[in-house]
């Protein structure tokens, strides 16, 4: 017999439960909370239970611990299910509707580890954002007293120490006062984004995948440790392309009798890695001696910025690669299609 199959609607304190009886076709609805969910799960036989909500991946691991199946779904692809106004009990039954649609794409449950290291770069993706305000803002201040400084952020901040003295004494004591705490802040906040980078160095050191995804050219200890943690098991792509177009590196396709067009990238999926990705590439592709002869040949006739979106798509595809087939990173691999 087949397992029973719940839609669950997850919150920070109420919990709400979807399914319908495989024997007599009977429908329940429950509203649980944290403690009454644990227990429901604890007492009930073995189910997949369906979620499309924040803190799913924490649930998911403690749904697995318990004997269930979990399955994540994402939102986007619940909401059209959603009958009438958007309640909690609307919600499960959309969730549940959802799971029953053929083709629906899970996303992969991700371990504690890689909840934890994507957490630490939330942490210093905010970090960085921080300070490059703040620098903008004092460079902006300082301008209109005309005090005027190179640009870019290092080379900024060398000439806000080095001209200390020509700052105070062109801005008035009140501002100069706030100014001077703004400054130690920066400071701070170097320290705070080098302790999480030491962090994410040493996850990598102890993360074979991350290794290996390390050696593709344009991808670093950055793009490395968040392309693992954010793909979780190869297996839940059925190949490079899908992984490619997960990111959001592929182009939209619009069409009608039988005539296709693709359009500008999708930009689906994970914003932050796929930024990573592009960067690398840029970096790749304009300052590297070692280009690709393809991705030479695609400058002459595209664009620059199509270019890195392509080089961009190609890395996402080889990491994939390289961990679903358990492989290394070869500079002059040419994949050969089976016979």
């Amino acid at each position: 017999m087949n397992a029973t199959t719940y839609g669950l609607d997850l919150a920070k304190s109420i919990f709400q439960l979807y399914w319908v009886d495989p024997e007599t076709g009977e429908t329940h609805s429950r509203r649980l909370s944290k403690t009454q969910l644990i227990s429901f799960l604890s007492n009930r036989t073995p189910g997949k239970f369906v979620k499309a909500c924040g803190g799913a991946h924490w649930w998911a691991r403690k749904i697995i611990s318990l004997g269930h199946e979990a399955i994540l779904l994402h939102p986007k692809y619940v909401r059209p299910f959603v009958r009438t106004n958007k309640t909690d009990a609307a919600d499960a039954r959309a969730i549940w509707t959802a799971a029953q649609q053929p083709g629906m794409r899970p996303i992969p449950v991700k371990t504690e580890a890689q909840q934890a290291l994507l957490g630490l770069h939330r942490i210093r993706l905010e970090l960085v954002d921080s300070r490059t305000r703040q620098v903008n803002q004092i460079r902006g201040l300082l301008g209109e007293y005309g005090l005027h400084f190179v640009l870019g952020r290092k080379a900024a901040m060398a000439q806000f120490v080095t001209r200390l003295s020509e700052i105070e004494q062109t801005i008035p004591a009140p501002l100069w006062r706030l100014l001077s705490r703004q400054l130690q802040r920066l400071r701070q906040l170097d320290a705070e984004i080098l302790a999480a980078e030491q962090e994410i160095a040493a996850w990598l050191k102890t993360e074979p995948a991350a290794q290996c995804v390390d050696a593709i050219p344009g991808i670093g200890p950055i793009t490395a440790t968040a392309l693992v943690a954010t793909m979780g098991s190869p297996q839940a792509y059925r190949s490079g392309r899908a992984f490619a177009a997960s990111l959001g590196l592929v182009p939209t396709q619009s069409g009608t009798g039988g005539k296709v067009h693709l359009g500008h990238i999708s930009k689906r999926g994970d914003p932050y890695l796929r930024k990573l990705l592009i960067h690398g590439a840029r970096i790749v592709l304009t300052r590297s001696k070692r280009r690709p002869c393809w991705a030479e040949a695609l400058l002459v006739r595209r664009p620059t910025n199509v270019a890195i979106v392509a080089l961009a798509n190609k890395m996402a595809r080889t990491a994939w690669a390289l961990l679903a087939h358990r492989r290394v990173y070869e500079p002059g691999y040419v994949s050969a299609r089976p016979a």
